[in-house]
Parts: C-alpha cells; sequence; structure tokens
C-alpha cells in the first residue's frame, strides 16, 4: 500500500502528526490526495519532470474546447497514480464566475471507488466510499 505525506486541507501544506513527526496518509486517502494533487499541477511546473501535470496554459485555459479537453486530460492525469486503475472525470456545470465544477471518479487496482469533487469551492473533497464526507482536500 502507497503512503503519501498527509497534506493539510486548507492550506495543502505539511501536518505534524501527534508526536511532532511529519504525518503520513495510507490508502485509500494517499491516492486520493495524490491524484488531488496530480491534477493541480501546471504541466512543466515541477522541476525534477516537467512532464508531469495537465497542459492549462496550452491547451485547456481561455480555450472554446476547454471542457472535453480538460476532462480528457484529467482521467489520462489521473491514471498515472499508483494503484489507480481507471479514472472517469465527470463534469457537472460551469458556474458564472467561470469555475468547472464535477467529480473525478476513481477505481483502484483493489476494486476500490474513490470520488474527488471540484468546483464551486477550491476544494477537492473525497466521497464517502474513502472517508466521510466532512473531509475535503484543498
Amino acid at each position: 500500500m502507497p503512503s503519501t505525506l498527509l497534506l493539510d486541507r486548507s492550506s495543502w501544506d505539511l501536518v505534524a502528526d501527534a508526536s511532532g513527526n511529519i504525518a503520513v496518509a495510507d490508502a485509500p486517502y494517499a491516492v486520493a490526495q495524490d491524484t488531488a494533487s496530480a491534477v493541480r499541477v501546471f504541466q512543466g511546473e515541477c522541476w525534477y519532470d516537467t512532464d508531469l501535470g495537465l497542459p492549462y496554459l496550452n491547451n485547456i485555459l481561455g480555450r472554446t474546447q476547454s471542457a472535453p479537453v480538460f476532462r480528457s486530460d484529467v482521467e489520462a492525469e489521473a491514471k498515472t497514480v499508483p494503484l489507480v486503475e481507471s479514472a472517469q472525470c465527470a463534469l457537472t456545470a460551469m458556474t458564472i464566475s467561470r469555475q468547472l465544477t464535477g467529480q473525478i471518479l476513481l477505481k483502484l487496482t483493489d476494486g476500490t471507488q474513490l470520488g474527488i469533487g471540484f468546483g464551486s469551492t477550491t476544494y477537492f473533497t473525497l466521497d464517502q466510499s474513502a472517508l466521510n464526507s466532512s473531509d475535503v482536500l484543498l
């Protein structure tokens, strides 16, 4: 099972555990958090692997075809995360302020299904199949 450094849901920064050490998250939360991180990255932003991330500047932002391109790019990027077998990006609406809302539906290699919501707030949320409904990833 993969693990990842636990990020604070409001600041997307590292969190300390009860002993003062850097907190670690395990699957399925780790997979959901890593997927949320993967789709937030602008392609070229990661210094050590500039191929990671979505081509927001080249193909998505300010483009008329951006919804289908975004959906396809999100699904492809989500599948690069370890343990993600399949990913489906469901877009639900475009707000008046031009924010896209929707959910990334993941199926892990062990059959676990997760949903990562995005949209009208700046938060990524996990559905109840991974955590309870109050858990949020920013």
